[in-house]
């Protein structure tokens, strides 16, 4: 973490937090995520519900991978912390991740030669001797060697003739090797190396009947370390080759280190995540947030989407902790670190950058006062855009009227510079000063006059009382002092805090008024849009019945006229009465339709169940698109529904094609427009009626299923269809049975 960073996260209490995080890394590293923020978002969104196997803990190695570029021989732990990172991968790659996370972990493609390396080494990160015949005999002869020394070690330590010179029945350690510990005089009854001295006075002593095992020992280990460091040269010459691909596996373990660490994390505390919005408007909208350095805290709801927000009102009653709330939870967001809040209610915009000016800058070794180093850290901000400044105090240091005007104009250039305010005060002039400004929040943080405490709780749009007498008697100043002190300051001004309670408290009981309004505005439009819904239904409902009296009537009249064309008959002439009695029932339902307002080119509408847009209007008829296909269709069977939307691109024409051999018993209805499919059906329906066919087939092709949804409506309503259905195995033609 750079100079900067460790800053902000001090002064906005952040570094326990930080601190906590970075205990679930594998290893230690910036906090700071680099890359595309979304991509990562949806990593560690596909990350969090799963079970996985916690990375284990590797060395930086950036100077290790250096070093391989110029083919040095790395040591064996060094090698075995790149075959641990490998090794992780192939074991994520076995526990079935979903996507993203699976592309990217199977899409990390170990080398052959580097995977062979793997089984190098064993559990302990050593080398595994059941690759080396020559290891496995030098493991198995210090082994034996060292059961050798410590039988002898036994067999001295319960000897007869030098019991009487132990001090104790032990074995020692010193610098690794095994000894006794003995009085002066132990050389008349045993030959043996003396090391040292206890702080006794008695002497640490290895026997000579061990020296020799000793010798022995240090041979074996010594062969051992020359075949350890000849496979060290091994490893080393196939990592050397393949260094670009380590580099690749380091930086990836520490990508997925960031993933896993926050997920850790937040299950830990029950945090969550909450990616910053891209809205061009900037906006901090914090509901039930609780910031993660206080213990037991009052979770904060706030909603800032002007340039300022201007915090006043009681000493130590939140002002300062709202500010670095605010702030933290920017911070948090920028770098997806999760925290306390309702984020299904939240929203944080992104900022590029966040500057806290909290501490006091004055300094006696720099010569600069506290006024002059507020100066100073203010004048950097003309340098930044697209920030964040919280100001804690504003008027600290200087005369607060002559601050005031110098705050405000400053304020309102900077704020052109896309930076965003978070200030606290006890300045009610430059709080006057800006509160008529539309662009301005001011916060004022309440004071409970009934038990004489802060609620550390805030209301918008007021300007709130420092209660400094108060305050003073509650950390124990004694009364009759406090007392004198608001006789000084004089009735008027404190007439002047007064009204501002009285008015906070009229804005609380306003703003309480208004939450009730619109719960019960939200009860009506819901039921308002149940209603709604129940109209669209009953209007469905009537479409389809007028749908349904007219296709009797053109089926009516069909058969009517075909009758008449055969042979001028009295049947004939009951079945155009009969069809003429369908149209008149249809007339009055239709009546109703034509009241609707008028549709014009390029408005929202609803056909039958099915939402589109209107594209043009040719008297009685209209083309619409609904789900990408052009259809010529009744205007009055349109309704509005929603938004006028861009004109679409017009699609080619598509022509009809219909088989017909004497009566056809097959319709094609590929590349049609509804309604042109419809009537071509219903055609075709009326000539199988009227030549006896007992069954067609109605080829509408498979797609997008739209023509196949508009020919299975018309065809439930017809009255002469015993049944339909999909033909077996080929859902674009429907069979029909008449």
């Amino acid at each position: 973490m750079n100079t900067n960073e460790k800053s902000i996260v001090q002064k906005l209490d952040l570094d326990g937090y930080i601190e906590r995080f970075e205990s679930f890394l594998a290893r230690p590293k910036p906090i700071i995520l680099q890359g595309d923020i979304n991509q990562h978002y949806r990593y560690i969104k596909a990350l969090s519900p799963l079970e996985f196997p916690l990375p284990k803990s590797v060395p930086e190695l950036d100077d290790q991978l250096a070093r391989l570029r110029l083919q040095t021989t790395l040591r064996l732990e060094e090698l075995h912390a790149f075959a641990t990172m490998i090794e992780y991968f192939n074991k994520l790659k076995s526990i079935g991740l979903p996507e993203p996370l699976s592309g990217w972990i199977f899409g990390i493609e170990v080398p052959d030669e580097v995977r062979e390396t793997l089984g190098y080494f064993d559990d302990r990160g050593e080398i595994n001797p059941a690759i080396d015949p020559e290891l496995s005999d030098i493991e198995h002869a210090i082994k034996t060697n060292k059961a050798q020394i410590k039988e002898s070690l036994y067999k001295t330590l319960h000897s007869s003739s030098l019991r009487e010179y132990l001090v104790d029945s032990q074995i020692h350690f010193q610098n690794g090797e095994e000894m006794l510990l003995v009085r002066g005089g132990f050389n008349n009854v045993i030959k043996a190396t003396v090391t040292g001295r206890s702080s006794g006075g008695y002497f640490y002593i290895i026997p000579q009947t061990i020296t020799q095992l000793k010798e022995r020992e240090s041979q074996l280990l010594s062969r051992r370390e020359e075949v350890i460091y000849r496979y060290c040269q091994k490893i080393s010459a196939i990592y050397s080759k393949w260094e670009r691909f380590l580099g690749f596996i380091n930086k990836e373990y520490d990508r997925f280190d960031h993933y896993q660490a926050r997920v850790m994390f937040a299950r830990a505390h029950d945090y969550e995540f909450l990616l910053p919005s891209k809205s061009t408007k900037k906006r901090i909208r914090l509901t039930d947030f609780a910031h993660p350095a206080i213990s037991d805290p009052t979770p904060v709801t706030i909603d800032l989407n002007r340039s300022v927000m201007l915090i006043t009102g009681v000493n130590a009653g939140g002002k300062t902790m709202l500010l670095k709330s605010m702030l933290s939870a920017v911070y948090m967001s920028k770098y997806l670190l999760p925290f306390r809040c309702d984020i299904e209610r939240s929203e944080i915009s992104h900022f590029r950058s966040i500057e806290a000016v909290i501490d006091d800058p004055q300094s006696v070794k720099n010569d600069i006062s506290t006024f002059a180093g507020r100066m100073v850290e203010f004048s950097k901000l003309f340098h930044i855009k697209d920030a964040i400044v919280g100001v804690d105090e504003i008027e600290l240091g200087t005369d607060s009227d002559e601050a005031s005007s110098l705050f405000r104009v400053m304020l309102e250039n900077l704020r052109e510079r896309d930076i965003t305010f978070v200030v606290t005060t006890h300045h009610k002039r430059l709080a006057s000063l800006m509160g008529a400004d539309d662009d301005v929040e001011l916060i004022a943080a309440l004071y409970d006059e009934e038990h004489r405490r802060p609620t550390y709780t805030f209301l918008q749009g007021s300007i709130g009382k420092s209660y400094a007498f108060e305050t003073a008697e509650r950390y124990g100043i004694p009364v009759h002092i406090v007392e004198k002190a608001r006789v000084i300051y004089g009735e008027d001004k404190e007439n002047l805090n007064e009204l501002i309670e009285k008015s906070t408290s009229l804005e609380r009981e306003m703003r309480q008024k208004i939450a009730i309004i619109e719960e019960e505005r939200a009860g009506i439009e819901r039921k308002k849009q149940h209603l709604e819904e129940q109209a669209e239904k009953l209007e469905e409902k009537h479409r389809k019945a007028i749908a349904t009296l007219e296709n009797r009537y053109n089926a009516a009249t069909k058969r009517a006229q075909e009758a008449l064309k055969a042979k001028e008959s009295t049947e004939g002439r009951r079945l155009l009465t009969e069809a003429h009695k369908h149209k008149e029932r249809s007339a009055p339902a239709r009546s109703v339709e034509e009241e609707k307002v008028p549709l014009a080119e390029g408005d929202r509408i609803k056909y039958r169940s099915h939402r589109g847009e209107l594209l043009a209007i040719r008297g009685e008829s209209a083309t619409i698109i609904v789900d990408g296909m052009r259809m010529k269709v009744p205007l009055r069977e349109l309704k509005r529904s929603g938004d006028t939307p861009k004109p679409a691109a017009k699609k080619p024409k598509t022509t009809v094609h219909v088989e017909k051999s004497g009566a056809a018993v097959s319709i094609k209805l590929l590349g049609m427009f509804g309604d042109e499919a419809i009537e071509a059906v219903d055609k075709f329906l009326s000539d199988a009626l009227v030549n006896g066919l007992n069954e067609v087939h109605i080829i509408h092709g498979g797609g997008s299923g739209i023509l196949a949804k508009l020919v299975s409506e018309y065809l439930r309503t017809h009255p002469k269809i015993k049944t339909f259905y999909r033909m077996p195995g080929n859902t674009g033609t429907t069979v029909v049975e008449l």
